[in-house]
């Protein structure tokens, strides 16, 4: 069997193709040309755009925000170091949370002072005369207000 392939093309009238169209469709709407479409965002910026910034303590906001979660768990005291029961003052819950006594414990307890006379006068010396001297709401203001400005000034 002999298959016969052409491979003469017939020449397209493009008007034919127009009149066709036209009566196709009477009344075209006009095609506006729109502005392209832009373009989407690639897979890692979407996840970094995503993803709020990551804060990593530093060791006085870690120490005093460890101190203030023990005084949470084990409670406050006044005019002791160690309640029979757990509690600590805040002197013993820096103390606890720190496990030395080395720079961010130093850190922490200046910076929990000077909230301390920030918020009370300046006229206490020391954490234990201040801890004493005033009610736990009060304490735990300082604590709080001190742990802020740790995060803030990220240290």
């Amino acid at each position: 069997m002999t298959t016969r392939t052409e491979t003469d093309f017939t020449h397209l009238d493009q008007d034919l193709y127009a009149k066709a169209f036209q009566l196709l469709d009477p009344t075209p709407e006009p095609v506006t040309p729109t502005a392209p479409a832009p373009a989407a965002p690639t897979p890692v910026s979407v996840i970094l755009a995503a993803a709020p910034p990551v804060h990593r303590a530093g060791p006085v906001e870690k120490t005093l925000s460890d101190a203030l979660a023990f005084l949470d768990t084990h409670g406050w005291a006044k005019h002791r170091l160690i309640h029979h029961e757990g509690a600590r003052c805040s002197i013993g819950a820096l103390r606890a949370a720190a496990g030395t006594r080395n720079t961010a414990y130093r850190d922490a307890g200046n910076l929990l002072l000077a909230e301390a006379r920030r918020q009370h006068g300046k006229q206490w010396e020391a954490i234990p005369s201040w801890n004493d001297s005033h009610t736990g709401a009060q304490v735990r203001g300082v604590w709080e207000a001190a742990v802020r400005r740790a995060h803030h000034l990220n240290i």
